[in-house]
């Protein structure tokens, strides 16, 4: 499956950004989904996770923050970044199909987010 993230933008500190993934397939199949961010000089961290059929999973830097969603019947996932801080900028990736803690079958290109006065 093939996932295309978009979304992302320059906005303020405190302001607002709604990320949108989209796979190249149907997505009815794949247990979990998510999202990882790479800052300039650090290395990728799991962000958010969404699991088929309910259940969500949250790193604690954006919990109360951030929500993932998704769609399925649009083959979708979504991540709502609220109270955004200069702390959250980064290269956003969706994932999709965990096969370990750590691993994923399916990887996005990033979606750049900077979060700047």
């Amino acid at each position: 499956v093939q996932l295309q993230a978009s979304g992302g933008d320059l906005v303020q500190p405190g302001g607002s950004l709604r990320l949108s993934c989209a796979a190249s397939r149907s997505i009815s199949s794949i247990g979990t989904m998510g999202w990882y961010r790479q800052a300039p000089g650090k290395q990728r961290d799991l962000v958010a996770t969404t699991i088929n059929g309910g259940g969500t999973t949250y790193a604690d830097s954006v919990k109360g923050r951030f929500t993932i969603s998704r769609d399925n019947a649009k083959n979708m996932i979504f991540l709502q970044m609220n109270s955004l801080e200069p702390e959250d900028t980064a290269v956003y990736y969706c994932v999709a199909q965990r096969t370990s803690l750590t691993t994923w079958n399916y990887w996005g290109q990033g979606t750049l987010v900077t979060v700047s006065s």
